[in-house]
């Protein structure tokens, strides 16, 4: 045998060797375990959970949210109900890190709406959500479709649902109240995230990165921008306005808080009614 022959049997014999043999293929993680019944409906549970965005969960404190899945194809709907339970950890949520792949909600207690389907084969469902149930005035919508399959759960945080905004709340002067002409008045209100938890300064949810102001109205048109003030025995912001002649507001006049923060996308707007009474009209005291 020359030397060439023999070099080239040993290249094909070492690469051969290196070489992984087709009989040896490694499964994929996560394949289908094998079933012989291949027909047959299989029960699917899927978890959703309706949060407040950069918040806790929608739990029993806002009245919960409720949650609609649809199918998408038929327009058929599987299930509805309200999200009731916990806020949820507060420390956990808003304070620990993890990674992406861990629980946020979950890790402890928390509101969810869960639903179970005899499903034949994949399906495509919408999954909306409208809370908080208990501020009709502060309720916000959102939704998103995915796929349910067969006998495969969804768990831990589940499909989950943001809704962005604050829950904006005046407090006194109650809506409607008749208000004396050239008088001062106390407006205080507050501001909480759709989770249910009272914005302040220095808190997680910080009032100091956060626009808060009210402004004055006489229909349509802004009177006067209110600087509003934190009173923390109150827990409340709070501004003095000067109540305008009736002449000058025949129909009343309108407040209006606003709370901005559009660096986060949350915004909320509380907003109220008065009519204006003359001085003359002023209760006598005795």
């Amino acid at each position: 045998m020359n030397l060439t022959v023999a070099t080239a049997r040993l290249l094909f014999f070492c690469g051969a060797a290196l070489m992984p043999l087709p009989c040896l293929a490694i499964p994929a993680e996560g394949d289908p375990p094998p079933s012989l019944r291949l027909n047959d409906s299989r029960p699917t549970t899927i978890l959703v959970r309706v949060v407040g965005h950069g918040a806790m969960v929608l739990g029993r404190e806002v009245g919960g949210a409720r949650v609609t899945i649809t199918d998408v194809a038929t327009k058929q709907i599987l299930a509805t109900g309200i999200q009731q339970g916990e806020a949820g950890d507060q420390n956990q949520i808003m304070r620990t890190p993890r990674l992406m792949e861990e629980p946020h909600y979950s890790s402890r207690p928390a509101a969810a709406f869960t639903a179970t389907f005899d499903l034949l084969h994949p399906t495509l469902v919408e999954v909306t959500a409208e809370g908080p149930l208990a501020y009709p005035e502060s309720s916000q919508h959102a939704s998103t479709t995915v796929w349910l399959v067969p006998g495969q759960d969804t768990t831990n945080d589940g499909i989950v649902l943001h809704l962005y905004g604050y829950i904006v709340q005046i407090e006194h002067p109650q809506s409607g109240q008749p208000l004396i002409a050239k008088d001062d008045v106390i407006l205080r209100a507050s501001v909480r995230t759709l989770s249910g938890t009272l914005v302040r300064p220095h808190g997680d949810w910080d009032s100091r990165k956060i626009h808060i102001y009210g402004e004055l109205m006489i229909g349509e048109r802004i009177l006067e921008r209110l600087q509003l003030f934190y009173n923390h025995d109150q827990a409340r912001f709070e501004a003095p306005f000067f109540v305008p002649l009736p002449n000058d507001a025949p129909d009343g006049i309108t407040i209006r808080v606003v709370a901005a923060d559009p660096g986060g996308g949350n915004f909320g707007i509380g907003q109220a009614k008065y009519p204006v009474l003359s001085e003359q009209l002023r209760p006598q005291t005795r």
